[in-house]
């Protein structure tokens, strides 16, 4: 399945949360609108289990699924792809084990030249961020918004926009260059339909 080139990026909000919430949760978001989703979870309980239903969710939509952080999950459950960190492993590694038509997206924080690299070795997208306070990584260094623009110049894969994002504040990501929005709580922390069609008036302005 292919990367979108523009659109809303669900990634999922897991804990406290059982299985069947996670599942409806991401459909409601796909009946929404949502592009694409990231299966991310920090404190799994069945991760397989719930990765290959996600799959079969999003694939029944024809939506693709990315799996965040684990190569060999995203194999195991038959997902579209990967999303790595800085401490996940090399792009050239995760292409070999999930093929050429996998889609490997990549954290690019605040640095063009890790995009500029990354697409080099192959990468389908790169992503930055945080560029506003985020519940989910309230740590992360920000970003700014020049290296959006920087990076939609010198890039010619998708770039993707990620960390506190907000239908209030998200405007400004795509006018400086962002392709995707990448969202977690904005999406689920209220109620994932209604929220997604409010990301999606940003793209049609």
């Amino acid at each position: 399945m292919k990367f979108p080139m523009r659109g809303l990026y669900a990634i999922t909000q897991t804990d406290h949360k059982s299985q069947g919430t996670v599942i409806d949760e991401v459909e409601a978001a796909i009946r929404g609108g949502t592009a694409v989703v990231q299966y991310r979870d920090k404190n799994p309980r069945d991760a397989l289990a719930l990765a290959r239903e996600l799959v079969r969710v999003c694939h029944r939509h024809n939506v693709p699924l990315l799996v965040n952080d684990d190569v060999e999950l995203a194999l195991q459950a038959g997902a579209d792809g990967v999303h790595l960190g800085k401490d996940d492993g090399h792009i050239g590694e995760a292409r070999e084990r999930l093929g050429a038509d996998a889609i490997i997206g990549l954290s690019c924080y605040n640095s063009l030249d890790r995009a500029l690299e990354a697409q080099t070795h192959g990468a389908t997208y790169a992503a930055f961020g945080r560029f506003f306070p985020s519940n989910s990584k309230p740590l992360a260094a920000p970003a700014q918004l020049d290296t959006l623009r920087q990076a939609k110049q010198a890039l010619s894969i998708p770039v993707v926009a990620i960390g506190g994002i907000l239908p209030e504040n998200g405007a400004q990501l795509l006018a400086a260059g962002a392709d995707l929005l990448a969202v977690i709580g904005g999406i689920f922390d209220r109620e994932p339909e209604v929220s997604t069609r409010a990301y999606l008036r940003l793209f049609d302005q």
